[in-house]
């Protein structure tokens, strides 16, 4: 049997890769982080870290960098009527976000993993196999590691889950943004549900989010199910909705430099996320919230799972991984990832009426605290109180109206993995 050469490669230094990377060296793991990119590096993003990613930091002992804190938000209809979500600390995060820079953020927490042990490489990985006793991951340039585990966090077209045959790219929901930056000061995290045409709700929304140094976020993201090849329209309607936020007084500024996209895979639906020695965490694992986009705190706390679980012993350590998912991130899945193919990619028109609905005088003042709550999946942790028990209500009814939907029954089986026991 060969020796690894090292306990763990994780593929991706993104978020997830890096807290992957940190929890495992603390925990005595001989690491291998491997990016294809030089550091610091720019990635698409709102660039906001949410308040369960912060609260995992504090567990983990760190304090991010330097960031300006955001809590409530706005959400903006297609007529342009507003509503203030709240933000509520709950009993185990914060009362709100951060916003920072991808650039220096993931910079710093890889540096984070690197000072707690992991060994840095700097490679495009070329394959990797599974092997009865670990993997094999090899770089383009031939260079070669050989490890008990594998974790791919190399993003939603995770090239380390297409080689371990863990996702059907058949049943994946797609999403694709592109976002900038503008000179301009804002407030609150913006939302903005917008028509293409009257009555045609665009399959997606739009966000201009408070940045760093008087400077903003601006993006347009898009839900395409399965069929990828729409993604050009986030790309070619950004000007136009750009234009509508200018209609509406929200943005005064023209963007300014180059502008960067990427592909989002969202509710894990059509996804493996652990099988034998290879894991999927982040977006790799299709870790995106299906109803409002957001990855980075479901990136970071899945990969300090599935690192704990490995630490726990390998050989069952998949199953035990799938089973946080199953009792976490995928009951929250399983009701918001149908919503998202009935809702945000379903006819224009419902879209249309849903965005108005929700934004009319009296209900989305009515509803915005349990709103705040369910969007954003923080009912585990939430206080004890009416608006967290409002939002259980809405996920059970959730729950029951999406009981027999095909994606549901889809994550199901990705959840359980009946070929997880195939293995030896």
């Amino acid at each position: 049997m060969t020796r690894p050469i090292v306990d763990a490669v994780v593929v991706g230094a993104g978020p997830a890769g890096s807290t992957a990377a940190l929890v495992l060296a603390r925990g005595g793991a001989r690491v291998a982080l491997i990016d294809k990119a030089t550091f610091p590096r720019d990635k698409a993003c709102g660039d906001l870290i949410g308040p369960r990613a912060l609260a995992l930091l504090a567990s983990l002992g760190l304090a991010p960098p330097a960031g300006r804190e955001v809590g409530e938000m706005v959400v903006v209809g297609p007529t342009g009527r507003r509503v203030l979500l709240p933000a509520r600390a709950g009993r185990t995060y914060p009362n709100h976000a951060l916003a920072i820079t991808r650039l220096r953020f993931d910079s710093w927490l890889r540096d984070a993993a690197i000072a707690a042990g992991a060994e840095p490489v700097t490679g495009r990985v070329a394959s990797v196999r599974a092997e009865h006793n670990g993997a094999t991951v090899e770089l383009d340039d031939g260079r070669c590691l050989v490890a008990d585990v594998v974790i791919g966090a190399d993003g939603a077209t995770s090239g380390v889950g297409s080689a371990a045959g863990l996702v059907n790219a058949k049943a994946v929901l797609w999403g694709f943004a592109q976002r900038g930056y503008i000179t301009q000061e804002v407030d609150r995290p913006i939302i903005a549900l917008w028509d293409e045409a009257p009555w045609r709700g665009f399959p997606g929304y739009g966000w201009l989010f408070p940045g760093e140094d008087a400077a903003a976020n601006v993006g347009l993201g898009l839900g395409m199910r399965a069929d990828r090849t729409s993604a050009s329209r986030a790309v070619a309607r950004f000007d136009a909705f750009c234009d509508h936020l200018r209609r509406l007084g929200l943005l005064a500024s023209a963007v300014e430099g180059h502008r960067l996209g990427g592909w989002l895979k969202m509710g894990m639906v059509g996804t493996v996320a652990a099988r034998g020695p290879i894991f999927l965490v982040g977006d790799a694992a299709g870790l995106v919230n299906p109803l409002q986009g957001e990855g980075i705190a479901s990136a970071m706390t899945s990969a300090a799972a599935a690192s704990e679980a490995i630490l726990a012993g390998p050989g069952s350590a998949a199953v035990r991984y799938r089973q946080y998912l199953t009792d976490g991130l995928g009951r929250y899945a399983s009701v918001a990832a149908p919503v998202h193919a009935a809702a945000i990619t379903g006819s224009p028109r419902r879209v249309a009426v849903l965005g108005r609905v929700l934004t009319l005088p009296g209900v989305g003042s009515a509803i915005a605290a349990p709103w705040a709550v369910t969007w954003n999946d923080l009912i585990d942790g939430a206080p004890r109180d009416p608006v967290t028990a409002a939002s259980r209500l809405i996920m059970g009814v959730g729950r029951v109206a999406t009981s027999r939907s095909r994606i549901r029954r889809q994550l199901s089986r990705d959840l359980a993995d009946a070929d997880e026991a195939t293995l030896s």
